[in-house]
């Protein structure tokens, strides 16, 4: 289960870190507001190729962090590559 979503300089974002720790959580805002912005920045937390193209400014470093949740209390990169496996 995602907990946490930090994003730093990625397309519109300058600084965003969101809380995802409780039961439900929905995203939602105007056109243009950044919500598919947000699924992109997870999707590269989960292997998605990055694009420069969404850079906000090239001189600055892009930093995405996102904190994991697992039940069986495993190292999540070895659940990632587990999951990549199948």
């Amino acid at each position: 289960m995602l907990n946490r979503l930090h994003i730093q300089n990625y397309a519109i974002i300058d600084d965003i870190d969101i809380d995802f720790s409780g039961k439900l959580n929905i995203i939602t805002g105007e056109t243009g507001a950044g919500k598919s912005i947000v699924m992109g920045a997870l999707s590269l937390i989960l292997g998605d190729r990055a694009d420069l193209a969404v850079l906000q400014n090239r001189e600055k470093k892009c930093f995405i962090e996102a904190v994991f949740a697992t039940e069986e209390k495993k190292n999540i990169r070895e659940f990632l590559e587990r999951d990549k496996k199948k």
